[in-house]
């Protein structure tokens, strides 16, 4: 009990709460730029946590990053480009729904789905991390094959409009997937004598290019007036937000509980959370052909799950010292700096810091309210600006964040370029998300592969003897299958009404 006490003295102090206010501000700011991602404005911080005391430095990293994660849906609200990765499953339901006129009641269902989803991550964190934690160590390179497997297979399966024009797309992110050095061989492949290309080809610059660019081509390309977003003078942030959540409880338990699970698998993050939570919501909802309309169902799935990534993430973390995602890699050497080693250790003689931690996570997600309505608020700015202005500032930020995350002029390089390689896709009604995610897991998808052929010698029977990892696979089987066995049934369905129909004579 004394340390749970001396933990809330930590956190409920004008310092650490001065601290979670100005992070969350400083995150906010970061994710509602195009091109700069949550895991920029944690690095951004971390030279400034060298003189902040343990608390406070962990509350500021926590506390921006989840603000961060939710800013990133103003910028794809108004102007159909993500802020940050986490994002972009969902952005198109969000800026369609804009175009309707219900951007304000968008933001507020999701800042509202945000906030529920990290709250039920960090409870999960306080509760079940050590046996989430072992879950999570038990998947081995073959459960990670087919996850990411599920994940690609997903990303067809939610697409708009042609699968195969989705299947072309993914192939577009593989195929990019496999600039660099082979994991194998140690030779370069698709380098083209680029020394900047050998660590591969980051998904960052070509998030930017295949949205935020090419959708500063398709304005210039287009009539502005077609692509504009009607103001709403008198809409309510969070009048529809109740009903919604209401409506969609278990969209919204369901993205969380997944957001959690997938965030503690060492590697997957938010971003993945989102994009599985999305297609999993589309496969199980009852109004499948409304996905890509402008369906609220879509963001309450989406939005619950991101947040409560960054809060599954930090089990593995915290528990085996194992990162969840790029933010809590960031994470654990501020822990090490601190003198908090990661570890079982950390829970034993941790006392109130433990305890302040997790009080940390609380406030940050419920702080986000207060401050993402007043962002939500003020974000009519996106529309107010006429965008002959607003397009040029967001392509300094696109070369701004392009450049900044290797400090490469490759990279800026690669965004153009993908950039109009993606305005070309888009014309022919080609989706891009699935090219996202294709770069995004075709790293663990080869490398899961590769790794597992070595452990069983090329055995192929291999990916089935595990139980998770038969189940994972089983499942993947059934989803490419599915369309097959679906109009089989239709046909056997069909054949015998055709039979009984009377002859003419």
């Amino acid at each position: 009990m004394d340390s749970f006490l001396q933990g809330l003295a930590m956190v409920f102090n004008v310092q650490t709460m001065l601290v979670i206010v100005a992070a969350a501000v400083f995150g906010l700011f970061v994710g509602a730029i195009p091109g700069l991602t949550a895991t920029m404005a944690v690095a951004l911080l971390v030279p400034i946590t060298f003189y902040m005391d343990a608390t406070p430095a962990i509350a500021a990293i926590v506390a921006t990053s989840a603000m961060a994660i939710f800013a990133g849906d103003i910028p794809g609200t108004y102007l159909n480009i993500p802020g940050t990765p986490a994002s972009a499953a969902y952005v198109g339901e969000s800026y369609r729904l804009a175009q309707k006129g219900r951007a304000r009641e968008t933001l507020g269902t999701n800042l509202v789905c945000s906030v529920i989803g990290g709250l039920f991550g960090t409870l999960v964190l306080v509760f079940v991390s050590p046996s989430l934690a072992e879950m999570a160590l038990n998947f081995s390179s073959f459960e990670y094959f087919w996850l990411a497997l599920l994940g690609l297979s997903s990303s067809i399966f939610i697409a708009i409009g042609s699968r195969v024009k989705a299947f072309l797309s993914l192939t577009v992110g593989l195929l990019l997937s496999t600039v660099g050095l082979d994991m194998m061989s140690g030779a370069p492949r698709f380098t083209f004598g680029v020394p900047d290309l050998m660590a591969g080809i980051n998904f960052i610059p070509v998030m930017i290019g295949m949205f935020a660019l090419n959708e500063i081509m398709m304005f210039y390309g287009s009539r502005a007036e077609a692509r504009s977003v009607p103001v709403m003078a008198k809409d309510s942030v969070f009048a529809g937000a109740p009903k919604h959540v209401k409506t969609y409880w278990r969209n919204v338990l369901r993205g969380s509980s997944l957001g959690t699970l997938i965030g503690a698998l060492p590697g997957a993050g938010a971003d993945i959370a989102a994009w599985i939570a999305y297609a999993l919501g589309k496969s199980r909802s009852k109004e499948k052909e409304k996905y890509g309309t402008g369906h609220i169902e879509g963001i309450v799935d989406a939005s619950s799950a991101n947040n409560s990534g960054i809060s599954g993430a930090w089990v593995p973390a915290l528990v085996f010292g194992i990162p969840g995602d790029t933010i809590t890699a960031i994470v654990i050497g501020v822990l090490y700096m601190k003198g908090m080693n990661p570890g079982p250790t950390i829970f034993m003689n941790g006392g109130g810091q433990v305890y302040a931690l997790f009080t940390v996570f609380f406030v940050a997600n419920l702080i986000m309210l207060p401050i993402g309505y007043l962002a939500i608020r003020a974000s009519k700015v996106f529309i107010l600006t006429p965008r002959k202005l607003l397009m040029p500032v967001i392509l300094s930020f696109c070369i701004v964040g392009a450049f900044a995350i290797n400090n490469s002029i490759t990279d800026i390089w690669i965004m153009l370029i993908i950039g109009m390689v993606a305005f070309v896709l888009a014309r022919n009604d080609f989706p891009m998300a699935p090219a996202i995610l294709g770069l995004v897991l075709g790293g663990t998808l080869e490398n899961s592969f590769m790794s597992s052929m070595l452990k069983s010698n090329g055995d192929l029977l291999a990916f089935f003897e595990r139980p998770i990892s038969a189940a994972l696979g089983a499942l993947v089987i059934l989803i490419w299958l599915l369309p097959s066995l679906i109009r089989l049934v239709r046909r056997l369905r069909s054949s015998p009404q055709s039979s009984h129909k009377p002859r003419s004579s």
